[in-house]
């Protein structure tokens, strides 16, 4: 995933997290000017992190239906969804470039029964008749490769997009194109084909306390994540025409027992390193579910939900 993609996705991650903070800021009232670099980066932090104070952790979370399309078929409700993100943030400060920070993640979404909810260890796919282990979304870490600055190394200033939508709300709205390498196929992609491809769609709104530079901890942010995607590669859909759409809606938490009970059951039972972010200085390669259930077929890593 290239980092311009991964700040993309650090965005709306951001508009599911607590945004429980804010850097110095002078103790009169003042409306953060987007146009500013300086104050742009200070309501970037508050929207990705959470906090503007080094190491806070914070939840975000969603929850929804995944559906299956192909031709020519009516669309079917396959799974119910539940996933939270844990983050914290380090400083970092530049002579050139200005303020920056980094952040720090990690997620866990889990596919559940449409009717009952219950977390899915096995599913009966109704396109092949096949009986699949389901292998739910564990990615640890999912980090920015690299400090996010008020300016960048030429000089340009960030750009942080928001919409007063009144009645005290700001709105982002942005489309999330990916198109890149398949990490379960080989090396003739392009020639082949295999490049893996999808769509997500973001709503996210933020209260307009968030550019108030005395505001600390502006109350409240919530989203709406749409994605068209092709198959899950647990399905075992060999290739088969289709996509899945996926359709969420979440929100900040103040912390993990603020989250679903199915989350903390099963964080609690069999996903605890979820219950914190990576340290700050984390250097690992970014997980994806691809890279994940690569590893799941090689056998490097297992998963139970019982």
């Amino acid at each position: 995933m290239g980092f311009q993609r991964l700040l993309r996705r650090m965005w709306w991650y951001g508009a599911a997290l607590a945004l429980t903070g804010g850097l110095a800021g002078p103790a009169s009232a003042r409306t953060l000017d987007l146009a500013n670099p300086d104050d742009a980066i200070q309501a970037y932090r508050k929207i990705i992190c959470g906090s503007t104070t080094e190491g806070a952790v914070r939840f975000g979370t969603w929850w929804g239906r995944a559906y299956g399309r192909v031709p020519w078929e009516k669309d079917r409700h396959l799974f119910n969804v539940v996933g939270t993100n844990v983050r914290q943030c380090k400083t970092f400060k530049d002579d050139a470039r200005g303020a920056g920070f980094r952040s720090v993640s990690r997620e866990v979404m889990f596919y559940l029964d449409p009717m009952t909810n219950e977390v899915l260890a096995e599913w009966d796919n109704p396109y092949n008749g096949q009986k699949v282990t389901v292998v739910h979304v564990a990615n640890d870490p999912v980090n920015m490769r690299e400090p996010v600055y008020a300016r960048d190394k030429n000089g340009k200033g960030i750009t942080v997009q928001l919409e007063n939508a009144g009645d005290g709300l700001l709105v982002s709205r942005s489309e999330v194109p990916l198109y890149y390498e398949n990490p379960l196929l080989g090396p003739y992609q392009k020639e082949m084909g295999g490049i893996y491809q999808a769509m997500e769609i973001f709503t996210r709104f933020y209260p307009s306390s968030l550019l108030d530079s005395r505001v600390a901890s502006p109350k409240g942010s919530h989203l709406a994540w749409n994605r068209v995607s092709q198959w899950l590669p647990w399905m075992m859909m060999e290739g088969r025409p289709g996509q899945m759409i996926f359709v969420t809606a979440g929100k900040s938490v103040k912390g993990f027992d603020d989250l679903d009970p199915i989350l903390k059951d099963q964080i609690n039972r069999n996903f605890p390193i979820y219950k914190e972010p990576p340290p700050t200085d984390d250097s690992r390669p970014n997980e994806t579910s691809w890279t994940y259930f690569k590893k799941f077929k090689e056998g490097k890593v297992t998963q139970s939900v019982k």
